[in-house]
């Protein structure tokens, strides 16, 4: 089969051939209906290496890239899971869980104790023709074809989560800023907007990113220059913004975030775009906190697939054959993808 394999640190994948998987016990073997590209592959490919996260050293190369996965039951013992059946289309988490440490008891399987590796993290994923994923991971699709569903299972499940633990701030009359209406932006405006009734603000460089923003109904749209963060704060009565999302993850957007926090805020960091805050006393105001996030838990993961099962949200999608994807990697790099890149095997 087809995949697109990580061979060495900061070199970048390739498609090549290598044998179908065989599912261990516990897992089932999935026909691949569709598998999104991230900027995070980008990092991976090009920037990381265990000298620079520690937590890389358990990752053995080479790696099928893709942790944003979609298809269909190929094969695999499901008589533990009834709820799973051969032929069915699914599409599988982005963090895997033990399943028996206490975050995984809590639900918060997105922060297991024990489990650190997943499809495309660390071990193979999704890019290509066929992956293995546990059993546990699954959540069954009812009318979504699994290419238009395989968004969900990170852009939109990431930007679910950041959003839903802010939600006791997110009143009325709170206003949540979303800086980058990228493949993890414009899913967190469409997210703010069936769960809150904030107003939501929408921060980018990019005129397009901005226009889509509008359209999915983020109610101010401002460009991001030296003026962004007096803007927002006249839309908010001088005040700031309650929770602020930043997608992007770089020094500029992280004092852009802090130039826009009003008291008691919540700054919610999700890009990983190396950025740093300069944090002391006064760097915020009173009680506003600074936060990163992982994903998204497996429960999590079903609630946002039953929103997009309703016709509630809809990922921005382009959709191009796995035998591109090192151009569409390119393309990603020079962000000239709208919303979310799908590889379709």
């Amino acid at each position: 089969m087809k995949a697109f394999r990580f061979k060495e640190w900061k070199k970048s994948a390739q498609l090549e051939d290598v044998p179908v998987p065989d599912p261990c016990p516990g897992e089932v073997l999935i026909k691949v209906g569709g598998a999104g590209a991230c900027h995070s592959d980008l990092h991976i490919m090009h920037e990381f290496d265990p000298a620079s996260l520690p937590g890389l050293d358990g990752w053995q190369l080479p790696m099928t890239l893709g942790h944003e996965n979609a298809g269909w039951i190929e094969a695999g013992d499901l008589a533990a899971y009834p709820h799973l059946e051969l032929g069915a289309p699914v599409v599988v988490s982005p963090t895997w869980s033990c399943g028996v440490c206490a975050p995984c008891r809590q639900g918060a399987t997105n922060y297991c104790e024990q489990e650190h590796l997943a499809g495309g993290i660390g071990r193979d994923g999704g890019l290509a023709e066929y992956m293995v994923a546990p059993a546990q991971t699954l959540i069954p699709l009812a009318n979504l074809e699994p290419w238009k569903a395989a968004p969900l299972t990170d852009a939109g499940l990431t930007s679910y989560h950041a959003v839903k633990r802010c939600l006791p701030l997110l009143t009325p009359d709170a206003t949540a800023v979303v800086i980058g209406a990228g493949g993890l932006g414009h899913m967190a405006i469409q997210v703010l907007r069936e769960l809150s009734g904030c107003q939501i603000i929408v921060a980018d460089t990019s005129e397009t990113a901005l226009k889509m923003a509008g359209d999915l109904g983020a109610h101010v749209c401002l460009p991001s220059d030296g003026t962004t963060a007096d803007e927002i704060r006249k839309a908010t009565g001088g005040l700031g913004a309650t929770v602020i999302l930043d997608f992007v993850g770089i020094d500029a957007t992280l004092a852009l975030a802090g130039q826009s926090a009003r008291q008691r805020s919540e700054i919610v960091l999700i890009g990983i775009g190396g950025g740093t805050f300069p944090f002391q006393f006064g760097a915020l105001p009173y009680a506003c906190s600074l936060v990163t996030t992982y994903g998204g838990s497996t429960g999590e993961l079903a609630e946002l697939v039953a929103l997009a099962e309703a016709d509630r949200i809809h990922p921005h999608i382009e959709e191009f054959p796995l035998d591109q994807v090192a151009s569409v990697y390119e393309r990603l790099h020079k962000n000239e993808i709208s919303g979310r890149a799908v590889l379709r095997p």
